[in-house]
């Protein structure tokens, strides 16, 4: 496959020796375009970047052997360049205070045009924390977001694999240039998400894992999403950084409560107290963002009621979206999905036997899992 002329300049202008995010920034805000950067004489670079920078760039100080190995791997139809001037580049990122110019993808570009939800919390979590992460992600996705989390171990890996589930999929922004899985035990997950879902770094290939780049790959979670989910942290997680960069960034803070007993649960009741929205259920998200629960167009085209129970590739998954978390009955479930109260009490029957829901006393059903 041919390299676009225009994604080796945006390339080689993201490999420049110590030119990085603000700097391209000034750059493209006077030049218009990689291409018309590297045409400048030195003395005009100079007035807009300071010399060393400017220097850099007219001599064209680029890891060569660090560009052709990109160029060979974006050969690979999974993976592209999202730059400023690609029309797929999330629009919600390009108003932050400081979008990356250059995004590194791999994975369905198509998840790109979905409203998105950040998930996050602890790498020690809980088993309930864990199964919290993965249901609310499942539940998030199958209403048509498509989750955001960062590949840690713990609520991050859950709620990846909950978001898969869906058919919002689900996206990783990592802190490792993409040809490094970080931590190497999410290997099969990272390879699922970029089959199925997405992987996306603002750093070259052969990045490594580092501190310093993982808060900085919180705020690209953040920036990408409509609102930012806490599901259990202490009070000097990580997640607290996203959530404190999600309020930065306009962005609707929420976080699910627990014991107060629990370390785990510190986080969030810190941040409950300062404001986010307390969260028991599918249901409080989508009020809060002002939403319905919906199907993506693929699926929800032809009107049936089949149609509907077989969306996402899981039989009756579609009725969870509207079972939420809380005990509910037929005839409230009838009232959500718009469905009659034969097919609600047939996908009812089917999930009960898969075993993810139980039946209650007074004809009401929750989820198991």
């Amino acid at each position: 496959m041919r390299i676009n002329q225009d994604i080796e300049f945006w390339l080689r202008l993201g490999l420049t020796e110590g030119v990085g995010g603000k700097s391209i920034r000034q750059l493209l805000t006077a030049f218009g375009s990689p291409a018309e950067i590297f045409a400048a004489d030195l003395g005009v670079l100079e007035r807009v970047v300071k010399r060393p920078i400017a220097a850099r760039i007219f001599h064209r100080k680029t890891d060569e052997e660090k560009l052709a190995r990109t160029l060979e791997w974006l050969e690979d139809p999974l993976n592209a360049l999202i730059t400023f001037a690609d029309p797929d580049y999330p629009g919600l990122l390009l108003n932050i205070p400081d979008p990356p110019p250059i995004l590194y993808f791999k994975g369905q570009r198509k998840l790109l045009a979905q409203p998105a939800l950040a998930m996050v919390g602890s790498r020690n979590a809980t088993p309930q924390g864990l199964a919290n992460a993965e249901a609310f992600a499942e539940a998030a996705s199958s209403a048509g977001f498509c989750v955001l989390s960062g590949l840690a171990q713990g609520v991050d890996a859950a709620v990846h694999r909950g978001g898969l589930r869906g058919c919002g999929s689900s996206m990783a922004i990592v802190g490792t240039g993409l040809d490094i899985v970080y931590p190497a035990k999410n290997r099969e997950l990272a390879h699922q998400l970029a089959k199925e879902g997405a992987l996306i770094s603002e750093f070259p290939l052969g990045v490594p894992a580092m501190g310093k780049n993982f808060p900085r790959r919180n705020r690209i979670i953040s920036g990408m999403s409509h609102a930012c989910l806490v599901i259990e942290a202490t009070l000097y997680s990580g997640s607290l950084i996203t959530a404190r960069l999600a309020l930065e960034q306009g962005r609707e803070v929420m976080a699910i409560p627990g014991s107060i007993h629990s370390p785990l649960s510190k986080g969030c009741h810190a941040l409950i107290k300062q404001g986010a929205k307390l969260v028991e259920s599918i249901q409080d998200i989508l009020d809060e963002l002002n939403c319905q629960p919906r199907l993506p167009a693929d699926f929800s085209a032809g009107g049936s009621e089949t149609v509907q129970a077989e969306a996402c590739g899981h039989d009756d998954t579609a009725l969870l979206v509207h079972l939420g978390f809380d005990a509910t009955d037929i005839d409230t479930l009838c009232i959500r999905s718009g469905l009659t109260a034969e097919t609600v009490s047939a996908m009812l029957l089917n999930l009960e036997l898969e075993g993810r829901i139980g039946a209650l006393p007074g004809g009401r059903y929750q989820r198991i899992r």
